[in-house]
C-alpha cells in the first residue's frame, strides 16, 4: 500500500466544548494526482460571532447543508484512517478534537506542524500559520499553487489554510532535514511531534523577557507557584519549569 499524506484543517462553530466543525478540508498527497476535498456542513450550534470575524462562515452558508459526518469529505477521511497513513495538521489537538465530536478517531500518524515549528524556529516571535506564510514568503507562491489544483485562496478558511500549510510543510522538511541531516525528515516530524518544547524564555507576566533559568535562580518560588497553582499551565510550560527546578 502507498502511504497518504492527508493535510487537514477544519472551521467550527466556536473553540468551545460543544462547538462543532462546519468546513472540513483536506488534500491528499502520495499518489499521482493530488486529491483535494472542502465541504461545508451544518451543525445544532450556532456559529459564535467570534468565529465568524475569524473565518467569514456565515449561517446562511451551512443553511441545508449535510452533516459533517453525511458530506463525502467525511467519508474519504474515513477510509483513509489507516496506520500506514500520515495526518499532518496545524495544531492537531484542536482539529483532532474538534473530529472527534463527530465520531473520528486518527488511526494515522499525527504530525503537528505547530509543535515541529516550534522546536525548530524557536526563536520565532510566533508560530501561526499566517505568521510565516508572511515570513516565509509562502504568500508569494500561493496562487501558483491555487491554481494548479482549482483552489480560491480565503485567509482562515479551512481548504485556503489546507493550501498554505502544503507549502509551509516543504519549508519545514527543508529545515528539518538541516537540522537533523542524518535523519527521515518525515519520521524525525513525527518524533518532534511527541517530544516536549523546552520552553527558555517568558513571554508573558512579570518576568517576561527572562529566562526561565534566570528566575529559578532568583525566585524558585514563583515557579513552583506556577506549577501549583495555574491549572491551565501548558504542558510545555510544565515540562519545562520541572527542567529548570531540577524536579
Amino acid at each position: 500500500m502507498v502511504k497518504k499524506y492527508i493535510i487537514l484543517d477544519t472551521e467550527t462553530t466556536g473553540t468551545g466544548e460543544n462547538d462543532r466543525v462546519i468546513q472540513l478540508g483536506f488534500m491528499v498527497l502520495g499518489a499521482k494526482e493530488i486529491e483535494v476535498h472542502n465541504e461545508f456542513c451544518s451543525a445544532d450550534v450556532p456559529i459564535s460571532y467570534g468565529a465568524m470575524e475569524v473565518h467569514g462562515i456565515t449561517p446562511d452558508m451551512i443553511e441545508g447543508k449535510s452533516t459533517c459526518q453525511e458530506t463525502d469529505a467525511y467519508k474519504r477521511l474515513l477510509e483513509l484512517n489507516t496506520p500506514q497513513n500520515y495526518i499532518i495538521i496545524h495544531n492537531a489537538p484542536f482539529d483532532l478534537g474538534m473530529l472527534e465530536k463527530e465520531g473520528f478517531n486518527t488511526q494515522m500518524k499525527v504530525i503537528d506542524t505547530l509543535r515541529v515549528a516550534k522546536h525548530i524556529f524557536e526563536d520565532e516571535d510566533a508560530h501561526r500559520l499566517q505568521y510565516f506564510r508572511y515570513k516565509l514568503g509562502l504568500y508569494k507562491e500561493e496562487q501558483k499553487e491555487a491554481d494548479a489544483l482549482g483552489i480560491e485562496i480565503k485567509a482562515h478558511d479551512a481548504i485556503g489554510d489546507v493550501l498554505i500549510l502544503k507549502l509551509f510543510l516543504s519549508k519545514l522538511r527543508e529545515a528539518v532535514q538541516k537540522q537533523f541531516p542524518h535523519a527521515n525528515p518525515v519520521e524525525k516530524m513525527l518524533d518532534l511531534t511527541n517530544t516536549p518544547i523546552m520552553i527558555k524564555t517568558f513571554k508573558f507576566g512579570k518576568y517576561k523577557g527572562k529566562t526561565l533559568q534566570e528566575v529559578a535562580s532568583s525566585d524558585a518560588g514563583y515557579l513552583r507557584w506556577m506549577m501549583s497553582s495555574m491549572e491551565n499551565l501548558d504542558e510545555d510550560m510544565r515540562y519545562s519549569l520541572h527542567c529548570v527546578l531540577g524536579n
